[in-house]
């Protein structure tokens, strides 16, 4: 969880009251975050020839990124202890009439489409409230932004630049301005390597470097206002004398863009004259059709049921008394009035970690008072637990074959993707393996669609041993399947591998037909095939594959209730198998699917 580290002075004065440690501890406790440290009695640095205030450092939710600032903690707290009203935000036009416009250009596509901003007018910053600005913004950018690349803010003294803007994306070379506190113009090649090595900046090169244009924003003037989302032009930056100020953010997630813009608006808009108002501005975006208006700060309609809070926190309250509990927690709620067992809730547009009605329950239980809750005893829920049944099948099978004299081994279920096909003479057809989109090195580039991998590195890296070694794995595989929510399948296997100077495909032909023995699986016999019936059971069929050594391999097909499928196959590796993972005994392999028998 994210340490937001707060004057301890200054977060008091807001809170209009004085507490000791253990008080504030037990308010932070109720509210349900967490004081890490209060430096009162700490070694503090001495700054400027005076010590360093005592500071809170309070650990926050990482799903409240309201909560990412002293701003933040302090009106949350304040509402949660009735002492401040719910913040009423509104969007304000200009005096003029004419709100602020930002065009986007279609070329935006090709590196970060998305754009929104806001504007501030008649701010009043003090150094504090300067530097949690600041601040926030940077927590932003690692936390809910992803260090930049789903999301980067930029700020700018509107007085020192005119609107209209544009947001752009032009070659590099093209791009020419005064980098933020640098006294030099530069165009965006330059600047790269100028940044290359800066501690700050240089991590985030990497997000457009490589893209054939940069984004730009420009004003009216064509003075650049920044290159998102490495830096700001120094021509607009802000200051403490900063009274409008322009706020500006792209990104390539619109959903992340539209909350980092309602958190940064919501915060920081009660320093303006006219306390939580912001001025909108109008975003042009006519090839992809996002022209709107934003932020967008009405609040989103949700519903949750009395009963369910209810049960769930153990009370028997009246849904008059949950929307009272729940307005201690931001919201703005009333009883429906078609359902007595719904409530309607109005979620503020800096709660966007607020997903589903458990969200609400839970807000309910903390208005409440987690202390304050029933106690239950748990013989109540109380249950049995029992293993799922492919995994009490997995137990059995890895039993039966170490009592057997084999040993179990846990390779990792990534390999290359040579290892899945190439290297076992497969074929990628495309639609098998799933692929990782960005790995981090070649040897883990796919799921496993075989557990023979696995078991043939093993046998590699430890063929300093004696031999024959017996090496088995229960584990799972992995297939692409469209037909399914999230795309891809687990699928149970069970495989064996033989490795010594033999061949061994007696001895793995023997494992199978004692782990099917034991499975109840009886082997049907040619003659018992001959006759015509649809026997229940299994047989083996010789097949020729190029993982193996041609005449030395069997496909296992299995029969239950009358229905036939291929289960696996077994057989003597084909010698350009072993000379790919350096073994240079023979080597025989049985894998067969587990989940057929459940």
């Amino acid at each position: 969880m994210p340490t937001i580290s707060v004057d301890k002075a200054e977060l008091y004065k807001a809170l209009g009251q004085e507490y000791t440690t253990a008080e504030f501890e037990e308010l932070c406790f109720e509210f349900g975050i967490e004081l890490d440290e209060d430096t009162s009695n700490s070694e503090r640095p001495i700054i400027n020839g005076k010590q360093a205030p005592a500071e809170l450092k309070i650990e926050i939710p990482a799903n409240r990124y309201d909560m990412l600032c002293f701003e933040g903690i302090a009106l949350m707290l304040n509402i949660f202890r009735e002492k401040t009203p719910l913040p009423n935000y509104r969007l304000v036009a200009p005096k003029s009439g004419e709100i602020q416009t930002i065009t986007v250009h279609p070329d935006t596509l090709k590196v970060r489409p998305y754009v929104s901003g806001a504007i501030l007018r008649n701010v009043k910053f003090t150094q504090e409230a300067y530097d949690s600005f600041i601040s926030l913004q940077d927590k932003l950018h690692q936390n809910l932004a992803r260090n930049r690349t789903l999301v980067a803010i930029g700020t700018h003294d509107l007085d020192t630049i005119k609107g209209p803007f544009t947001y752009e994306a032009l070659p590099p070379k093209d791009i020419k301005f005064k980098p933020l506190n640098q006294t030099k113009e530069m165009n965006a090649e330059e600047m790269m390597q100028f940044y290359e090595n800066d501690k700050h900046l240089g991590k985030y090169l990497h997000i457009i470097r490589d893209k054939p244009v940069y984004p730009v924003i420009y004003d009216s003037q064509r003075i650049v206002c920044s290159m998102p989302p490495i830096i700001n032009g120094d021509h607009s930056k802000i200051t403490l004398k900063t009274t409008n100020v322009f706020i500006e953010m792209t990104g390539t997630d619109r959903t992340k863009l539209e909350i980092v813009n309602n958190i940064i608006v919501s915060m920081f808009s009660q320093y303006c004259s006219e306390p939580f108002t912001i001025e909108p501005l109008k975003i042009i975006s006519e090839h992809n059709g996002l022209t709107r208006q934003t932020p967008d700060l009405s609040p989103r309609l949700a519903e949750a049921e009395v009963d369910y809070i209810n049960n769930c926190c153990g009370l028997q309250e009246t849904p008059e008394r949950i929307c009272q509990l729940l307005t201690k927690m931001c919201y703005t709620a009333k009883p429906s009035s078609k359902d007595k067992n719904i409530i309607e809730v109005s979620v503020p547009p800096t709660r966007a970690d607020v997903l589903h009605q458990c969200d609400i329950m839970e807000d309910v239980a903390i208005a409440y008072g987690f202390n304050n809750l029933p106690r239950t005893s748990p013989n109540k829920a109380s249950t049995i637990a029992q293993p799922l049944m492919v995994n009490k099948l997995g137990d059995i099978v890895r039993q039966e074959t170490a009592m057997a004299g084999w040993s179990e081994v846990m390779p990792l279920i990534l390999c290359s993707h040579d290892e899945n096909f190439g290297w076992l003479n497969r074929k990628d057809d495309g639609t098998t393996a799933v692929r990782l989109a960005n790995p981090k090195t070649a040897e883990y580039q796919v799921v496993r669609t075989s557990l023979l991998p696995g078991l043939l590195k093993t046998i590699r890296e430890n063929k300093k041993h004696s031999v024959p070694i017996k090496v088995f794995e229960v584990s799972d595989v992995a297939f692409k399947d469209e037909s399914l929510e999230r795309k891809s399948r687990n699928e149970r296997h069970f495989a064996a591998a033989w490795y010594g100077k033999t061949s061994g495909f007696e001895v793995v032909h023997g494992l199978l037909d004692r782990v099917l023995l034991m499975l109840k699986t009886a082997f049907i016999t040619h003659e018992e095939g001959l006759e015509g019936k649809k026997v229940d059971g299994y047989w083996i069929e010789e097949i020729d594959e190029p993982t193996f050594f041609a005449g030395h391999a069997a496909a296992i097909y299995l029969r239950v209730d009358g229905k036939a499928q291929r289960i696996g196959e077994f057989g003597i590796l084909h010698p350009t198998v072993l000379d790919k993972f350096e073994l240079r005994y023979p080597v025989s392999t049985l894998e067969i699917n587990l989940e057929v028998f459940l």
